[in-house]
């Protein structure tokens, strides 16, 4: 017996030393909490970043995921970019079952190399290595390890391990090792435990460490991050530093200085064209107008030209550039005009994270040009063929951009749209049928960042494509469009006007002798749903907008007013609301306007805005009662 119980043993511990063997990341050993509301698990992820010289550093990733479903199996994805400045040294993987057991190792055949070129960008060495792993059977594990060398070190990494926040991790890691005599300049954000920084043989190392991290609802910009720049750096022979915006600033100054001249015809011809104006702003918008009309915008990043113009002579000669070539072509006709102006780096994009102004660093995404003059400031995007004059909207309006002077950079403000520039005011005259049914003829003014979207589909779109994208944008329950039409006035801040034949299915609906209208025809708000949770960051109104709806119905014979909803006043520090409506013989006029400041709020306000939006809300859906007075 004694025997049999220790072969019995023998055997145990036999199975358990090749599960050790085998099992690697095994599913089972996932902690409950990290499983809630998640797709899949980052078991491990490692980011070690060595610094060789101002010049040079190699990355190195090594990371672990286990995806628990069908949603996460873009999880089981490696993407890893690379470029003239930097090349991948190595790439593993590979896939494992549920209990952690091999199934297969990833091969050179497996890894795609291809083109990362994107629409209007014609000329880019950016290249992607593509590694994905499927299986069949969830959960399942993948394991990932690249290298690469880096010899553009104006960037270094951002470190945001939880990316998804339906994605949870279980431990994360990310190591910079400096060499002497090198700085590290950072920036942590939502993180429970700052950098560890130590002395090496060689240099400093600084570790940040990050473990069980539950999924979560997503804020914002909430996630841990840490930001690292370098204090000093090289790019293909070009020195420069980032301790400050100055030195920012000059290093793109420096790099492009002296692209900005153009052929003496060319010269001739800006003088030409200016020759007739009497006004420095009234030139800068011949000139503008122009180059809009005589380049096209395509993309040029190769090498140092990620960041270094072509020369304004060869755009004038071929008829395009990317949005810093253009740029800087623009410049060179304001320079050869008599007018100074200067290239600015901006980080464009409607939802583009603002600038961290305490923290400078070359983290932008898009060149424009600043126009100073006497008592305004111009600012041209020049890519576009088709914005207005000194507009920047949503894109690159209401945010700080990097001007390039001699002097080095300066971090200035663009246009700051208020609710008056963002309008919606509309008139709509609706002639109701006795069945419920109306015809409604709709005239709508958008301003400013309001008409952004709609000035796209109106310049961007055949006639069919408008009339698809119009029956997304309406919000009528059920309805035909008859005839639509677009007019825009290019202004300083530009307005387009809208105008809709529409045919209303059960505008009213009926009962009885009754008939039941939302006067609110077209601009019905939704309430905002409350969090799960008592919410952690600060949130932001982006946009300042006013919205003026007019109503008019006109009443089937004889039909009149049985109920009409009382006025609603509702304000608060995010706005005004206001809302009536009036009757007269055949007829009731509705109106609606509400006014939405611009603004950042921290998270203990968010119940209050929750209950702004649901107060706002209810009142969209009053309706009022229309009876048959004949019957």
């Amino acid at each position: 017996m004694k025997k049999y119980v220790t072969s019995i043993l023998f055997l145990f511990l036999l199975a358990a030393g090749q599960l050790r063997a085998d099992n690697f990341y095994p599913a089972f050993t996932i902690p409950e909490a990290l499983k809630t509301n998640a797709y899949a698990v980052m078991r491990l992820h490692e980011t070690t970043f060595t610094v060789k010289s101002p010049g040079e550093a190699v990355e190195r990733v090594h990371f672990v995921m286990t995806v628990l479903n069908e949603k996460g199996d873009d999880q089981a994805r490696l993407i890893v970019d690379y470029d003239k400045l930097s090349k991948v040294n190595e790439i593993e993987g590979a896939l494992y079952d549920a209990f952690g057991k091999q199934v297969k190792r990833m091969k050179k055949a497996d890894i795609q190399d291809v083109s990362a070129v994107s629409d209007g960008q014609l000329f880019m060495d950016n290249r992607l290595k593509v590694a994905k792993f499927t299986y069949a059977q969830y959960p399942y594990t993948v394991e990932f390890t690249y290298e690469k060398t880096s010899l553009n070190l104006l960037f270094y990494p951002v470190w945001t391990p939880q990316d998804d926040n339906e994605v949870s991790v279980e431990k994360a890691t990310f190591t910079v090792n400096l060499p002497a005599g090198m700085e590290l300049r950072y920036r942590e954000e939502h993180l429970p435990k700052g950098v560890a920084v130590s002395n090496t043989p060689t240099g400093k190392q600084y570790v940040w460490q990050l473990s069980s991290l539950p999924t979560f609802e997503w804020e914002g910009y909430q996630t841990p991050t840490v930001y690292t720049t370098a204090s000093d750096f090289e790019v293909e022979g070009h020195k420069g530093s980032l301790r400050t915006w100055t030195d920012i600033g000059k290093f793109f100054y420096d790099l492009n200085e002296g692209r900005d001249e153009l052929p003496e015809t060319v010269k001739q011809k800006v003088l030409q064209l200016v020759a007739n104006e009497k006004t420095p702003a009234a030139k800068v918008k011949k000139l503008y107008e122009y180059m809009q009309a005589n380049t096209r915008y395509v993309g040029v990043q190769l090498g140092i030209g990620g960041w270094q113009t072509i020369p304004a002579a060869t755009v004038a000669e071929v008829g395009y550039g990317d949005c810093k070539a253009l740029s800087n072509y623009m410049k060179a006709m304001l320079k050869a005009a008599g007018i100074p102006s200067y290239v600015a780096a901006i980080k464009a994009g409607p939802t583009a994270r603002e600038v961290m102004a305490d923290f400078p660093s070359p983290y932008f995404n898009h060149v424009i040009l600043c126009v100073p003059m006497a008592k305004d400031t111009v600012w041209l995007e020049c890519t576009s063929q088709t914005e207005a004059f000194g507009y920047q909207g949503s894109f690159t309006g209401n945010r700080y951009a990097l001007l390039q002077t001699p002097e080095g950079g300066k971090l200035v403000r663009t246009t700051q749209y208020a609710s008056k520039d963002n309008l919606q005011i509309r008139k709509a005259v609706v002639t109701l049928a006795e069945t419920g049914d109306a015809t409604a003829a709709v005239t709508t003014r958008y301003t400013g960042e309001q008409q952004d979207e709609v000035s796209a589909i109106a310049t961007q779109l055949g006639a069919e494509d408008q009339k698809k994208q119009l029956y997304k944008r309406i919000d009528i329950p059920s309805f035909e469009i008859n005839r639509f039409a677009f007019s825009e006035q290019k202004t300083r801040v530009p307005a387009l006007t809208e105008t809709l034949s529409l045919t209303v299915r059960k505008c009213g609906s009926k009962s009885g002798t009754r008939m039941f209208v939302n006067p609110n025809l077209m601009n019905v708000s939704h309430p905002v749903p409350p969090p799960a949770a008592p919410r952690k960051t600060e949130f932001v109104n982006r946009m300042a907008y006013q919205d003026v709806d007019t109503v008019v119905y006109q009443l089937p014979k004889g039909y009149g007013v049985e109920f009409l909803p009382d006025p609603v006043k509702i304000e608060s520090k995010f706005g005004l609301y206001q809302a009536g409506v009036q009757a007269k013989e055949g007829e009731i006029t509705y109106v609606r306007s509400i006014t939405v400041n611009r603004g950042k709020y921290p998270a203990e306000a968010y119940n209050e805005w929750i209950e702004f939006r649901k107060k706002i809300a209810k009142a969209d859906k009053a309706q009022m009662v229309l009876v048959n007075k004949g019957l």
